[in-house]
């Protein structure tokens, strides 16, 4: 009986083996998998969507940024010690450290120190605490 080498000289051939589809040597994968055009559209819509959110943001705080912005705050003056309530219209960023930033230097140059920003609003509290303010009402 006489045995048969088995055929050493060539792998086995497993998985697709068939030449090439195209010869697209030397171009990027992206165009041989024609990918390369959905990644531009997808760029230019992620784009527009962040440019859509944009718009709608600033079209949402638009009306607040026309609206005036005003704090209440506290102040003191030594020798003698006098005390204060009143309401100020802030031009700045309307935010309680803004505010208070705006205002330390305003009532410091008439002789007042700031002791505390009570609130930042805008104009729909302004007739509520026009009565409390009395005479410091938008003063400085």
């Amino acid at each position: 009986m006489q045995l048969v080498e088995p055929n050493w000289g060539h792998p086995a051939k497993t998985g697709n083996n068939s030449g090439l589809l195209s010869d697209n040597a030397g171009q990027e994968t992206a165009t041989i998998l024609n990918i390369a055009k959905q990644k531009r559209i997808t760029y230019y819509m992620k784009r527009i969507l962040l440019t859509l959110i944009a718009v709608a943001g600033l079209g949402l705080t638009g009306p607040a940024w026309s609206a005036g912005c005003y704090a209440d705050y506290k102040a003191k003056q030594d020798n003698p010690l006098r005390l204060h309530y009143g309401v100020a219209e802030i031009n700045g960023s309307c935010n309680r450290a803004a505010a208070q930033a705006e205002l330390k230097g305003r009532l410091a140059g008439q002789g007042w120190t700031l002791l505390n920003v009570v609130s930042v609003f805008g104009d729909d509290g302004l007739e509520q605490r026009k009565s409390s303010a009395g005479s410091n009402f938008l003063r400085f």
